[in-house]
Order: structure tokens, then C-alpha cells, then sequence
């Protein structure tokens, strides 16, 4: 059940539930009244770190049983896929952007005064309202499908610009999957996400250079039945060259084979 209050969008499966949980935690655009307040006008109007328009790609999973779950506030209020005490999640000297982030993805401030960034205060405030409920909602759907099945998907999905410098030099692969190094779930499950996800146009890269986010670390178990996988994609796979505008041709495409691979999961997870 879903209220207009959460911070979340549910989007329920239309058809029997499947053991499915798919999370787009990064493509929210939204901002609360008294953060936009702060932020620099010029950068919230079309927040660049956004994972622009990846609910409309994926909108196909609630047909399949998939239990939907995506973020209505940006990335840059905070982001949902960070170590809630602030923990790194890579060590290898790429630039990564804050649980609460002050600059963008290029190191550009998105504060109007570097005095109003938030404070230990403001983190917690921020955790308690957007960030834990987030989680809370995709326990709870991972437990309740838990009690019907023997064991779960739970997918997150990301995108990225083709090329971040302030990351790595060179552009990214088409996908890259993400499991955390074998660790968030069964060795069945990811060779199948890899043959399937290798099947068609596309070059995979797997645990490179993303091993997956702390939602899928901390919602992988596969010992419990919980099977997390991460997917980062280049934005060129679905919108245009520039990156900013969705294109219907690319992503049908795209739509085609992501499907392909929910279905080939599904039977295995059954």
C-alpha cells in the first residue's frame, strides 16, 4: 500500500506476483521545499546525476509479476544506494559522490553557499524521512514474497553516462553487472543473469568497474534466498546521443532483451 506522503512510487504487479523485487533508486527528480531552497536553481531544473527515465524502460515488469519499487526525490537530496553512515563503497580513487552529496558527479557544487550543506543533524533528518523508508518498503516486499517462495530476485537497476571522467578515463560498457564479487547471490543465478544478459547486442561487463551498490549488498542473502543483482547500463542505450532525451526506437530494443533476461531469471529463481 502506497500513500501520496511516501517517498517512494509502488508499482504493483498486474498480474500474479513473481519473485521479483526491482528497485530504480536513482531516478528521482523531485526536491523537498526547504532543500531546492538551498541548491543551486540553475543545476535542480535537470539534475545531470539523474537515471533519467529508467521507470519508462523497465515498465514492463509489473506484466510480468514484478513488484516495482523507484525514488521520487533526486539523488542529490540523498541517495538511497549509499552506506547510511557514510561509508565509501570504492576505495580505488574514483570520485564518489556522499550519502547526502554536496557536488555533482564532476565535483561542480550544488550547494548555493558551502555553508548550507548538510550537517550530522540534517543527515539524520534526511535518513529518517526519504532514505529508511525506501529500504523499509523493499524489505518488507522481499519478505512478504519470501513467505511464497523458496527465493527472491531483487534487482536494481542504475544508468550512467557513457563516459564520467571523474570515474574512469576510458567509456563504460554497454552493461555491467553487479553481485558484489559472487557475494549477494547463488552462483546459479548469476550465471544465468550473465548468459542472459550476454545474449544479443550488447557488451557486459560483470563486477567492472561497479560490484554493485550498498542496496544490493545489503539486500543480498543468498543463503536465505534472497538473490541481489545490480545493472548499470550506458543512458545511450535508451535516449539519445546527447543523453537527455528519451528514444523510443533505442529502447524498445533495450526493453526487449531486459525482458528476455527477467524471463530466463524467473525460471530459474521458480
Amino acid at each position: 500500500m502506497m500513500n501520496s506522503e511516501d517517498p517512494f512510487v509502488i508499482v504493483e504487479p498486474v498480474s500474479e506476483a513473481a519473485p521479483f523485487v526491482l528497485s530504480i533508486p536513482h531516478c528521482g527528480v523531485d526536491f523537498p521545499t526547504e532543500v531546492a531552497a538551498k541548491l543551486d536553481p540553475e543545476l535542480t531544473g535537470s539534475p545531470d546525476d539523474t537515471d533519467w527515465h529508467l521507470e519508462r524502460l523497465y515498465d514492463f515488469a509489473p506484466e510480468m509479476g514484478v513488484t516495482m519499487i523507484h525514488a521520487k526525490y533526486s539523488r542529490w537530496v540523498i541517495d538511497l544506494n549509499r552506506e547510511p553512515g557514510g561509508k565509501p563503497l570504492y576505495d580505488d580513487g574514483r570520485i564518489i559522490t556522499e550519502l547526502c552529496p554536496t557536488t555533482d558527479f564532476l565535483g561542480n557544487p550544488i550547494y548555493l553557499d558551502p555553508d548550507e550543506a548538510p550537517d550530522d543533524t540534517e543527515k539524520e533528518r534526511r535518513l529518517d524521512l526519504y532514505y529508511r523508508p525506501y529500504h523499509s518498503r523493499i524489505d518488507e516486499a522481499i519478505s512478504d514474497l519470501r513467505t511464497r517462495f523458496d527465493n527472491v530476485i531483487f534487482w536494481d537497476g542504475h544508468s550512467i553516462r557513457r563516459l564520467v571522467p571523474s570515474i574512469r578515463p576510458e567509456p563504460f560498457p554497454d552493461l555491467i553487472l553487479g553481485d558484489n564479487d559472487g557475494k549477494t547471490a547463488s552462483r546459479r543465478i548469476i550465471d544465468t543473469a550473465v548468459g542472459a544478459l550476454s545474449t544479443g547486442r550488447y557488451r557486459l561487463n560483470h563486477n567492472d568497474p561497479f560490484r554493485g551498490g550498498f542496496l544490493t549488498r545489503s539486500k543480498g542473502d543468498p543463503e536465505n534466498g534472497v538473490h541481489a543483482l545490480q545493472l548499470e547500463m550506458s543512458k545511450d542505450l535508451y535516449m539519445d546521443e546527447t543523453e537527455t532525451e528519451y528514444d523510443e526506437k533505442k529502447a524498445a530494443v533495450l526493453k526487449a532483451h531486459l525482458r528476455a533476461v527477467f524471463e530466463r531469471l524467473l525460471e530459474e529463481v521458480r
